[in-house]
């Protein structure tokens, strides 16, 4: 099954891949809808077949609906559902906004800031729940959260592996390759990166892919074939060589 438990430090050989030093993952992404969810859930889901106890995050989220209980974003309500024990929504996503757009301004419209700290505070109260913790972001590896804050202050405050979810589509060599050039930058590990097959109809899929196998540095943990309304075990069923041959 998916060893992501086999993910590694930054030194050690591939095939040396065993138990990682950290209790989670950060999962980021090329760009905004290339699957992070998809990705973040199949990779709970494969976790929990290992007989592990995981619970996931989105600490930050733009585009909720407004209802009884609050402000509900559909993924955060998603990775809730899918962890390993019943939790409050707030302990899932901290930060929920209305409006589908940049997380900072999103911020700026509820005249609201956001700050590392609760997110620190919530992730280690899951953390002290779990084997492991999944923590989605939003949009891209880039994305500002506020006028000094960045979604890529995130995995450093948390001290999480990063894992980057390429969508396969035109134009994803160049933001693979960049997103985890900056990653890297930032004194961060990129554990691993899954393909995800966002545009079936994609042209030389295969030689993007191999380009990417090539040229990133981290082993592939998956490619998800193009899937219509995914379930998180459909998906996990694609981590089965993670790392493998990289």
């Amino acid at each position: 099954m998916i060893d992501a438990v086999e993910i590694s430090s930054a030194s050690a050989p591939a095939k040396e891949r065993l138990q990682p030093q950290a209790q989670g993952l950060f999962v980021t992404g090329t760009d905004t809808e290339v699957g992070k969810t998809e990705v973040t859930l199949g990779l709970m889901a494969a976790l929990q077949r290992r007989g592990l106890s995981v619970l996931g995050m989105k600490p930050v989220a733009a585009g909720s609906v407004l209802t009884a209980d609050g402000l509900r974003n559909e993924d955060a309500l998603r990775i809730q559902a899918q962890g390993s024990k019943p939790l409050a929504y707030s302990a899932i996503n901290p930060y929920a906004f209305a409006p589908p757009i940049a997380p900072h301004i999103a911020a700026a419209h509820a005249g609201v800031e956001i700050q590392l700290e609760p997110i620190k505070t919530a992730y280690a109260r899951l953390a002290a729940q779990a084997d492991w913790v999944l923590v989605e972001g939003a949009g891209g590896w880039r994305v500002p959260l506020g006028p000094c804050l960045t979604l890529a202050d995130l995995p450093s405050a948390l001290d999480l592996p990063v894992v980057l979810v390429v969508g396969l589509r035109l134009g994803c060599l160049n933001h693979a390759l960049l997103s985890a050039e900056s990653i890297q930058a930032s004194g961060l590990q990129l554990a691993g990166w899954v393909a995800n097959r966002i545009d079936p109809a994609m042209a030389a899929a295969e030689e993007n892919l191999a380009t990417l196998r090539e040229r990133l540095p981290a082993p592939c943990f998956g490619v998800i074939p193009w899937l219509s309304g995914p379930t998180p075990a459909q998906v996990a069923d694609f981590f089965s060589d993670c790392g493998a041959d990289n």
